[in-house]
């Protein structure tokens, strides 16, 4: 989108977790306000409005915009996306984006040496739902066990799989995006 442009690449004008999203992974979104940019009618609102840099920051938000924004996802979760708001809003920028960074980079490792092929989607949310010690300790289990550096990565792949579905089960929380059945 023309004339949209921002800073940050990792937490969107909406409060989206776009460094964890698996169309940006994939090359398929620059990040909100990077380079070519799809149409978004928030986007397009957010010019409307000088110094404007998150949605939380106008007096108006919550707008019709967000009527309905944590029932459904897209290609990311919407799932936490107030919470995280709030969150951001709390720590302030900058121990957010240090968070975000940290959790990019475990995604990162997570999908270089436990991808089969099909586990990216999993991985994303999971990175992006369940709180950073909880992650990092899943990926320091990983990096221990001697017997996962012997297994094919389908194997291992799978075993990872398993960490994280059970620890967002006892967190209840489903590693699935959320289609709207409308």
């Amino acid at each position: 989108m023309k004339n949209f442009k921002r800073k940050n690449a990792y937490f969107s004008l909406c409060g989206l977790n776009c460094g964890l999203c698996n169309m940006r992974l994939s090359g398929h979104c620059p990040g909100c306000g990077q380079g070519e940019h799809h149409s978004c009618s928030i986007a397009k609102c957010s010019l409307n409005y000088e110094g404007i840099e998150y949605c939380f920051q106008c007096d108006n938000f919550p707008c019709d915009k967000y009527k309905d924004a944590d029932k459904y996802d897209s290609f990311i979760t919407h799932l936490h996306q107030f919470e995280d708001i709030r969150k951001f809003q709390e720590i302030g920028e900058v121990a957010y984006m240090n968070e975000q960074i940290e959790k990019v980079e475990l995604l990162d490792f997570l999908l270089e040496n436990y991808n089969a092929g099909r586990q990216k989607t999993l991985f994303c949310l999971a990175v992006n739902l369940l709180e950073l010690e909880d992650i990092k300790e899943i990926v320091k289990h990983l990096e221990k066990n001697e017997d996962l550096k012997s297994m094919e990565m389908k194997e291992k792949a799978s075993y990872a799989v398993n960490k994280f579905k059970r620890l967002a089960e006892n967190n209840g929380i489903i590693l699935k995006l959320r289609k709207n059945q409308r």
